[in-house]
C-alpha cells in the first residue's frame, strides 16, 4: 500500500495521473525540469521539486535523481506515464530495487514485451496471430538472410528489435534492396536504441492499425476493454484515434481480445497494456505491446466508462479489478485528435507562448491539456499540447461534435495541427470509415485538403 505517488513525467499525462490520485485520495509529488517549473500540475501537486535543466536525459531520463526526489519527498510510489522512462525495465527494476512500487507491469514482462522478437513469440505461444516474419534476429551472412526473404514473401520490412516511434524500420519491395536495408536499418537500430538486432515481416501493404486495450491485476484477472482504430498516421506517428473501428465484426474483435487477456496471464502481465495489430482482410496481426498508458487511452474511458488511469493505481496497491469481462459494455463512439505544437502543414516545430487559450466544450466533449493563458510551450520535449476527445451514440454524431470542437478550439501565439485536423473531419474516405495507415500521408501528398498555407 501507498499514499504518495511520485509523477515521473509532466505536460498532459502528468496532470491527468494527478486527477487520478486525487479521486483516490492519495498524496502527488511533481518532478519538474527548470523548464518546467510552471505547469500546471507542479502548482497543483502537494509537493513539486526541480529535478535538473530542460534536457531530459538530466532529468526526467535521470533515474538517480528521480529515485533521489522519492526518498526526499517520502513517496513510496512512481507512475511515470508514457514516453521518457515508462517501458524501460531497469527503470522499473530500479524502483522497486530502492522499496518503492512501480505503477505498471514488473520489469520482466517489460523487457520481454519491449523486444519485439520476444514479445512475437510469446504472443504466438498464447494463439494471437503475428505477422509471418523471422523467428528471431537475422543473422549476419546474407544468403541466409536472402533464403528467409523468399520464406517470408515479399514485400516485406526490416525492423529493428528494440526500435520504436518509427524509427528503425526499411520496406524492402525486392531481393535487390534487401543487403542494404538490413546494413541500414542495423546501423540505424544501433545508434538509437543500443542494439543493433533486426528482424523481418511481411509487410502489409493496405492494413490498418487496431488496438486492443487491456487491464490485468496480480491475482489473475484480466480484462480487455474494447478496441481503438488509430490508422490516421503520419510517419508512423498517431494523430487521430478512435473506438469502436468502423466497419470490424464485433465477434471478431471479441476473440481477439480473448486472446490478449490469455496472453496477459501466460506471460504474469500486471497493470494497463496495449496489444497493437495490424488488421488487414479481415484479419488481425500482433506487432508490438505497450506496456504503459497509452496517449490515446482516454478514448476507450469515453467508450467504456472505465477510468484507466485510477484503475492502474488501484492495480499497484494490489487490489483486484473492481469489474469483469461481463461489465464492459462499450457503447457509442469517441474520436480523439492530438493537437501538436507544429504548423498543420509543413509540420514544423512551434515552440513558444501561447497568448490564448480557450478549449472547447459542450455534450460528450473532453479536453486533456497542461496549456494556459501565457504558458511557454518549450522546444525540449514533444510537440503534444492538448488532446480534443468527443463522444456521441454514433459514429456521425462524434464526427460533427468533433467539428464543432475544434472550430471553437483557441489557441494563439503558436501554430498547431488544429487545422488540418478540421480538414480531415471531413475529408471523404475518413468520413466513410476504416481508411489504411497510408491515407493520411496520401492525402497530404495529393494537397487536396484545401490549405493555402503550404
Amino acid at each position: 500500500m501507498f499514499d504518495t505517488v511520485l509523477i515521473a513525467n509532466r505536460g498532459e499525462i502528468a496532470l491527468r495521473i494527478l486527477r487520478a490520485c486525487r479521486v483516490l485520495g492519495l498524496k502527488t509529488v511533481a518532478v519538474h525540469s527548470e523548464a518546467d517549473a510552471t505547469l500546471r500540475h507542479v502548482r497543483m501537486a502537494d509537493q513539486a521539486l526541480c529535478i535538473g535543466p530542460a534536457a531530459a536525459r538530466e532529468s526526467y531520463l535521470d533515474t538517480a535523481r528521480l529515485l533521489l526526489a522519492a526518498r526526499l519527498t517520502g513517496a513510496q510510489a512512481v507512475h511515470p506515464g508514457y514516453g521518457f522512462l515508462s517501458e524501460n525495465a531497469q527503470f522499473a527494476q530500479a524502483v522497486a530495487d530502492a522499496g518503492l512500487v512501480f505503477i505498471g507491469p514488473p520489469a520482466e514482462a517489460i523487457r520481454r514485451m519491449g523486444d519485439k522478437i520476444s514479445a512475437k513469440r510469446a504472443m504466438a505461444a498464447a494463439g494471437v496471430p503475428c505477422v509471418p516474419g523471422s523467428e528471431g534476429a537475422l543473422p549476419q551472412d546474407a544468403q541466409a538472410v536472402a533464403a528467409m526473404a523468399r520464406d517470408v514473401r515479399y514485400p516485406l520490412i526490416i525492423k529493428a528489435t528494440a526500435g520504436g516511434g518509427g524509427r528503425g524500420m526499411r520496406v524492402v519491395k525486392s531481393e535487390s534492396e534487401l543487403a542494404n536495408a538490413v546494413a541500414t536499418t542495423r546501423e540505424e537500430a544501433g545508434r538509437a536504441f543500443g542494439c543493433a538486432d533486426v528482424y523481418m515481416e511481411r509487410f502489409l501493404e493496405h492494413p490498418r492499425h487496431v488496438e486492443i486495450q487491456v487491464l490485468a491485476d496480480s491475482h489473475g484477472n484480466a480484462v480487455w476493454l474494447g478496441e481503438r482504430d488509430c490508422s490516421m498516421q503520419r510517419r508512423h506517428q498517431k494523430l487521430v484515434e478512435e473506438s469502436p473501428a468502423p466497419g470490424i465484426a464485433r465477434d471478431l474483435v471479441a476473440k481477439v481480445g480473448e486472446l490478449c487477456t490469455r496472453a496477459c496471464r501466460e506471460i504474469g502481465y500486471v497493470g494497463a497494456g496495449t496489444f497493437e495489430f495490424l488488421y488487414e482482410d479481415g484479419e488481425f496481426f500482433f506487432i508490438e505491446m505497450n506496456t504503459r498508458v497509452q496517449v490515446e487511452h482516454p478514448v476507450t474511458e469515453l467508450a467504456t466508462g472505465i477510468d484507466i488511469v485510477v484503475e492502474q493505481l488501484r492495480i499497484a496497491q494490489g487490489e483486484r479489478l473492481s469489474f469483469r469481462q461481463e461489465d464492459v459494455q462499450p457503447h457509442g463512439h469517441a474520436i480523439e485528435c492530438r493537437i501538436n505544437a507544429e504548423h498543420p502543414w509543413r509540420f514544423t516545430p512551434s515552440p513558444g507562448k501561447v497568448v490564448k487559450w480557450m478549449p472547447p466544450g459542450g455534450p460528450g466533449v473532453r479536453v486533456e491539456s497542461h496549456l494556459y493563458d501565457g504558458y511557454v510551450v518549450p522546444p525540449n520535449y514533444d510537440s503534444l499540447v492538448a488532446k480534443v476527445l468527443v463522444h456521441g451514440r454514433d459514429r456521425p454524431e462524434a464526427l460533427a461534435r468533433m467539428r464543432t470542437a475544434l472550430r471553437e478550439l483557441v489557441v494563439e501565439g503558436i501554430d498547431t495541427t488544429t487545422p488540418l485536423h478540421e480538414a480531415l473531419m471531413d475529408e471523404p474516405e475518413f468520413v466513410r470509415g476504416g481508411a489504411d495507415i497510408h491515407h493520411l500521408e496520401r492525402w497530404l501528398a495529393a494537397g487536396t485538403h484545401g490549405s493555402t498555407k503550404q
